[in-house]
């Protein structure tokens, strides 16, 4: 990598040549014993790793699967390549586990290429709790000619908490594509959620044409499944939809409820992901159990109207219900930005948004809120706070005290002017486009102001998460942005900006961002959690030490900072260093 920041071992060049060897279609397929046995060393100077958000030790991860609560401990199950720093043919189900969702040990891999239906690879899937609290896993397998099926696993021995070791069902592949759909996009069935008649529904995603739809199985014993004829969801001129999540929230509060919660005090969630898009769009609506029907408050247009978790970087997302503390938890994928060459230079690609709370907007009732789980907190260290400082055109105001690249961000700020906010027809923008082009260093009327992180002394490099406010016919809005367009100055890297519109209460005056900045990570919650974006960065000058942390405004009326606390952060705990302690 450049500056001769990083070098391969000689073991990780035998990993990438295998791994090639593999994918060309030479016919070399290394023993999973022989490459778990090798001993390569990860580059030691690492200035994009993260140091509290979950990673493996090494190679390439993706998807999220059936994360869960079982007898005290956390579960993750992710997408892994045990061979290469990219995807491949033999992915697994990785698996660490947890007391607290945030510092991890990483067990031994869970379900791997074994059988004719999984021997291409074992893909996503769900974890359910069935009755006894016994968990099972439904998951992709790929076979011959990327043949998709679903399959069973369940563990070998329930007595242990840590779920080590996972055998799978005799009768797989329990399910087979049906008629209608492509067999070769015909994946990632969600958590399954059981009816008043006893039978478990469970939702998998297909294609047909370039339709993307999400088709409803039922079953009584969770082996034998039958088809519903009428797709569940389905949207035109998307091609195929992945990693479908289906859950009931709460009308009442932000306390979470089990998948199979079924009365008048909830709505349901449909959540999908387009490949074409790589994002996760998500669907409040009604569902009608009888009728085995979800009608949702809006259709899926393409557009910026549509809902997402995240405007930034974060897909194949995965929800579950925990038992611990009657909450709804959010894990997502977060890929990386630079280009395959550089993953295979540092040893890895791929982590994991710091895990979310989920719960329904309850003023409105028509969007989620989403916001870092309490347990992040426990890193929290040295803290700087400012109060009360007035902010005029032009203002940069660094927070200086802490270690801006490792570090939790708490930040409102007051608006003093707001019915001078210029006017936006937003019906005719796109709001990514319009943060693009109006970018931190524009001035506008109400803004932009906001954060600059990772950035360097001279402001050569910087991140920039802002807002600005616009009038529109009856209302205000709000625009939330992540401008990337600075954040390094390598040029081989994916900088695109990103933003969204969110509605803003004139009357309340008042407006709050809270960042999460990890390395080379940044995730930002806008308006307690109402709008959220998550960016990847590679600063070549603004790392570790060099990194600083900014509040400006650049708007032509002031602005003040009500409230800013700062932390920095610790170090998450994640690999097999407790493993010892704790018997494993």
């Amino acid at each position: 990598m450049r500056n001769g920041i990083m070098e391969i071992s000689a073991a990780l060049l035998l990993l990438v040549l295998l791994t090639s060897l593999t994918n060309t279609g030479i016919g070399i397929e290394p023993s999973p014993h022989i490459m778990n046995s090798i001993k390569y060393k990860i580059p030691e100077k690492q200035p994009y790793r993260t140091s509290y958000h979950f990673q493996p030790p090494h190679n390439w991860m993706n998807d999220p699967n059936g994360p869960m609560y079982y007898k005290g401990v956390y579960h993750l199950f992710y997408q892994h390549n045990p061979y290469a720093a990219t995807f491949g043919d033999s992915i697994v189900w990785a698996h660490s586990v947890s007391y607290d969702l945030i510092n991890w040990i990483h067990l031994n891999i869970a379900i791997e290429p074994s059988e004719p239906y999984d021997i291409n690879s074992c893909w996503s899937g769900s974890a359910t709790i069935l009755p006894d609290d016994k968990p099972v896993i439904m998951y992709t397998g790929i076979a011959k000619n990327n043949y998709q099926v679903q399959n069973l696993a369940m563990p070998k021995n329930l007595s242990d908490p840590f779920l080590r070791e996972w055998v799978k069902h005799t009768q797989n592949a329990i399910i087979t594509p049906p008629s209608g759909v492509e067999v070769d996009n015909f994946r990632d069935p969600s958590t399954a959620w059981q009816g008043r008649d006893g039978k478990w529904r469970v939702l998998i995603c297909a294609q047909k044409g370039d339709e993307g739809k999400a088709i409803l199985y039922r079953s009584e014993d969770f082996v034998n499944w039958k088809v519903d004829p009428n797709p569940f969801y389905a949207s035109d001129g998307t091609g195929v939809c992945e990693c479908p999540d289906f859950f009931p929230v709460s009308t009442n509060g932000t306390t979470g409820v089990d998948t199979s919660v079924q009365n008048s005090s909830v709505r349901h969630v449909m959540k999908i992901g387009y490949l074409r898009r790589q994002h996760d769009y998500y669907f409040l609506g009604t569902y009608f159990p009888d009728q085995e029907k979800f009608i949702a408050d809006t259709e899926f247009i393409g557009t910026s109207l549509d809902l997402r978790y995240d405007y930034g970087k974060f897909y194949a997302s995965k929800t579950f219900f925990d038992y611990a503390k009657n909450r709804r938890i959010l894990w997502g994928w977060v890929n990386e930005s630079d280009t395959a060459q550089d993953d295979i230079m540092k040893g890895w690609a791929g982590l994991q948004a710091i895990p979310r709370q989920v719960w329904l907007d309850n003023k409105t009732g028509k969007r989620l809120i989403q916001w870092p789980i309490e347990e992040v907190e426990k890193l929290r260290g040295k803290k700087k706070s400012i109060n009360g400082e007035k902010l005029v055109s032009g203002s940069i105001l660094e927070v200086s005290g802490i270690t801006a690249s490792q570090a939790d961000v708490e930040v409102v700020f007051e608006l003093t002017e707001v019915e001078s906010a210029e006017s936006l027809d937003a019906t005719e923008v796109d709001p990514q486009l319009l943060c693009s082009e109006e970018y931190a260093s524009r001035s506008g009327i109400i803004g932009p102001f906001g954060l600059s992180a990772l950035a360097s002394d001279d402001l050569r490099e910087q991140t920039a998460v802002f807002f600005r406010i616009y009038k529109v016919p009856n209302k205000y809005i709000g625009l939330m942005c992540s401008d990337q367009s600075r954040s390094s100055l390598r040029k081989d890297l994916d900088k695109t900006t990103y933003g969204t519109f969110f509605d803003f209460d004139p009357n309340i005056k008042r407006i709050s961002l809270r960042s999460l900045i990890d390395h080379s990570i940044i995730e930002s919650f806008g308006e307690g959690g109402r709008v959220c974006i998550t960016s990847r960065v590679y600063p070549s000058l603004a790392v570790g030490k060099d990194a600083h942390l900014f509040v400006f405004n650049n708007g032509t009326r002031s602005v003040v900072i009500s409230k800013l606390n700062a932390w920095c952060m610790k170090k998450a705990e994640i690999g097999h260093n407790k493993a010892i302690s704790y018997g494993l």
